[in-house]
Formats: C-alpha cells, sequence, structure tokens
C-alpha cells in the first residue's frame, strides 16, 4: 500500500476536525443563550446551572475517559464516543424547559469530555518531542474553530429553521467524524500507510518510555502532574466563560442584538485559534534561538500568556462593546497559547500509555475550576456586575503561571535545544 509523506500531520488534521464537531455541539448552547432563556423562560442563574450541569458531567468523566482510551485505544474509544455525544445533542431538540435541558447538558458533558485525553494521547504517539507542541496548537485550534463557527451556523439554523435544528444539525456531525475516525485511524506501529523513514522519525524522537506502566495513584502522586493540573485549574475558567457566557453578556449588557452577536461574537475564537498556534511554534523558537530548555520554553509561553490575560480582566471599564469584543479577542489568544503549552506539557513529561490518564485528571481539575466559576457568574452577575469577575479571571492566570514555575522546578526531559527543528511543518 502507498504510503502517505507526512501522515503524522493528516493524522492531527483529522483531530482537529473532530475537536471542531465536539465545540461547534457544545458552544450551540452558548450561542443561543438569548433566544432560549425566553423561549424557555429561564433566569440567569437556571442558565448557569444547565451550563454547570455540562460543566459536571464532564469534570467527572474526563480521567474515566482517559483511562478508558489507555485501556481499549483511541480508534474504538474516540468513535465510540462521538457517536454518543452526537446522539446527546440531537436529543437537546426535545427539551421543553431549564431542567430537561439541564440534564441532556449532563449527558452531553459525560460524552464530550474524550476530546482533550484523546488529542493528547494521539500527540504522545504520533510526533517527537521537538514537534508535539506544534501538534498540540493545531489539534488544540479545533477548539477554537469550533466556537468560531458555532455563531454565524447556529444563529442562521436558528433564525431559518427554528432552534431545534441547530442542535439537531451540530449534532449529527458527530456520527459523520466518528466514521472517518475509525475508517481511518491507526496508531503508528499498526499504519499502513506511513512510512518507515516517518515511524523512525517518530521513534527515534522520542523519550524511550517507562519499561513497566505506572498505576493511577503513583502518576497522580507526581509533582509535574499537579502542576499541569494547577495551572489548567486556574486557566479554565476564562475559556468556559467566553465560551458560554460571551453571547449572553453581549445581549445583556452591551445590548447586541442576535444577528450582531452573530457577526461579532467568533472573533475572539478567531483570536484564540492563532493564539494556540502561536504558543506550538513559540516553544520551539525560544528552544532554538534562545536556547531555553524543553521545559522551560513551554513555561515562558504559559507566563507570556498569563501577562497578556490582563486585557480581559479589563472589559467590564471599557465603554464601547467594540472594545469589550477587542479585549475578548486578547483573552482568546492569551487563553490558548496558556492551553496549548499546558496540554503539551503532559505528553512532555509523561510516557505515552499515561497520557490520557494524566489529560484526563489535569482536565478534571480545569473543568472544577470553570465549573465553580460559572456557578459564580450566575450567582453575581446580576447583583455585582461582571466587571469583578472579568478581573478575577485576569489574576488567575497569574496565579497558574507561578505556581507552574515552581512546581515544576527541576522536572527535564533528554531533550536539547540543538536537537529542535524550528521549521517543523505539516508538511515535514
Amino acid at each position: 500500500m502507498k504510503t502517505i509523506i507526512g501522515l503524522r500531520w493528516w493524522i492531527i488534521a483529522l483531530v482537529c476536525a473532530g475537536t471542531i464537531v465536539n465545540y461547534l455541539s457544545r458552544n450551540a448552547l452558548g450561542v443561543m443563550a438569548p433566544q432560549l432563556t425566553q423561549l424557555l423562560h429561564m433566569s440567569t442563574k437556571q442558565y448557569s446551572y444547565v451550563v454547570g450541569a455540562f460543566q459536571v458531567g464532564y469534570t467527572i468523566m474526563q480521567p474515566v475517559c482517559g483511562l478508558i482510551i489507555d485501556l481499549i485505544g483511541l480508534r474504538l474509544g474516540f468513535a465510540l464516543f462521538a457517536c454518543l455525544w452526537s446522539l446527546t445533542g440531537v436529543l437537546h431538540g426535545f427539551a421543553t424547559g431549564w431542567l430537561s435541558l439541564a440534564a441532556l447538558r449532563g449527558l452531553m458533558g459525560l460524552t464530550e469530555a474524550v476530546a482533550i485525553p484523546a488529542g493528547m494521547k494521539v500527540v504522545a504517539e504520533w510526533f517527537p518531542n521537538r514537534e508535539k507542541s506544534v501538534a498540540v496548537g493545531y489539534f488544540n485550534a479545533g477548539t477554537s474553530l469550533g466556537s468560531l463557527l458555532a455563531p454565524p451556523l447556529v444563529v442562521f439554523l436558528s433564525l431559518r429553521y427554528g432552534w431545534q435544528s441547530a442542535f439537531a444539525v451540530t449534532g449529527a456531525l458527530g456520527f459523520v467524524w466518528a466514521a472517518a475516525w475509525y475508517v481511518l485511524y491507526r496508531s503508528p506501529a499498526d499504519h499502513a500507510r506511513i512510512s518507515a523513514a516517518e515511524r523512525e522519525t517518530i521513534v527515534s524522537g522520542q523519550t524511550p518510555g517507562a519499561p513497566q506502566r505506572r498505576s493511577i495513584r503513583e502518576v497522580l502522586r507526581t509533582r509535574r502532574f499537579w502542576a499541569i493540573a494547577q495551572a489548567r485549574f486556574f486557566a479554565e475558567p476564562a475559556w468556559q466563560t467566553f465560551s458560554f457566557w460571551i453571547p449572553l453578556y453581549l445581549a445583556t449588557q452591551r445590548h447586541m442584538d442576535l444577528k450582531q452577536i452573530a457577526l461579532f461574537a467568533w472573533l475572539p475564537f478567531l483570536a484564540a485559534d492563532l493564539g494556540g498556534l502561536f504558543g506550538g511554534y513559540l516553544s520551539p523558537f525560544l528552544m532554538k534561538h534562545l536556547r531555553i530548555p524543553l521545559i522551560g520554553s513551554r513555561i515562558a509561553g504559559v507566563v507570556l500568556g498569563a501577562f497578556m490575560m490582563i486585557g480581559p480582566a479589563c472589559i467590564g471599564l471599557v465603554a464601547s462593546p467594540y472594545q469589550a469584543i477587542a479585549l475578548f479577542c486578547v483573552g482568546g489568544f492569551a487563553h490558548q497559547m496558556i492551553s496549548a503549552l499546558v496540554n503539551t506539557l503532559a505528553a512532555d513529561v509523561f510516557d505515552p500509555s499515561e497520557v490520557g490518564t494524566v489529560a484526563g485528571f489535569a482536565g478534571m481539575s480545569a473543568w472544577i475550576g470553570g465549573l465553580g466559576f460559572s456557578l459564580l457568574v450566575g450567582a453575581l452577575a446580576d447583583t455585582i456586575g461582571y466587571t469583578p469577575l472579568f478581573g478575577a479571571l485576569g489574576a488567575f492566570d497569574l496565579i497558574g503561571a507561578t505556581l507552574l514555575i515552581i512546581l515544576m522546578r527541576g522536572v527535564k526531559r533528554d531533550v536539547r535545544p540543538h536537537q529542535v527543528d524550528n521549521n517543523a511543518s505539516p508538511a515535514a
């Protein structure tokens, strides 16, 4: 069978497509929030419970998803969860009130939690160390691409065919992707289309795995796990706020209608795509030109992103809605830069057989942070306003970056700056 040049980049593109579908379906709710709060007679607090139901399901299931894909493999595991989240997404159109909607969102959270653990496991298996942050940048772009596509697509479907159609279409796309994934995906060791040279590039560029896989307890007791987990805990509230609260904020505080939201609410996610890609290439750039070690290059990008988060912390202080959107864009860029680099650390400092588990438990930590902050927004937004809540987001990332520096001190990998190929690209 004919081999495919640069197959690993085609594989990460397939993961990115799945992440787009995943985030498109989950963000349909946020886009329609101004409309659904009226149609289903939801208060801001009740809407926060609907968002919280998704976050609880996602939080509980992330480590379980990581364990499942480590046990049954990526090919079957990812496809199975994609079919389940698609079915749940389609069923959203049958919701009649906030309670039924919350129940369906909880089920969606249970199934969509597979995305990041699966993506990180693909990166760990398919990429040499020097390319991992770039690969994470590409697949992580799917999170913001899905969020970017949601406002125009969901608003169009909702206004043209009714709100139920938006859930039906965004949900059904997952069935298509699941079929493609199951047919096309194999591990590097088993894929018939990978060349011997590319397989050697992958294997020789990775740190040799541990001779024996450690128990979950041993993995979770390591300092480097907690370095990643706490960084994600403090970073995630910003992304959850952007994903679930921007449309409602623009409607209630900036007095935009649904069409205006469709025109502008996607911009922060475009900026987020650029931030994720920038973070991916920043690390090898720092390694090659400034000779910063692998782990240090990841942390340097996280620190830069944390300082950039001061921008969205000031959203409540600007008068124009367009200035607010511009600061949301700064936040999207900064967050995805942080996210790409922190997620890459899991593949940097853990064996590929452990990455799904690590990403799942670290994701659980992240979503606990996101859930707590969403409930806080729901409880306080109508009383104290959004300004202090946005301000807290900037402080969170600075705290997370500081703790990351402290906890990752002394953790190293056997990669030298001169080994880094800064020209790594999808054509490599």
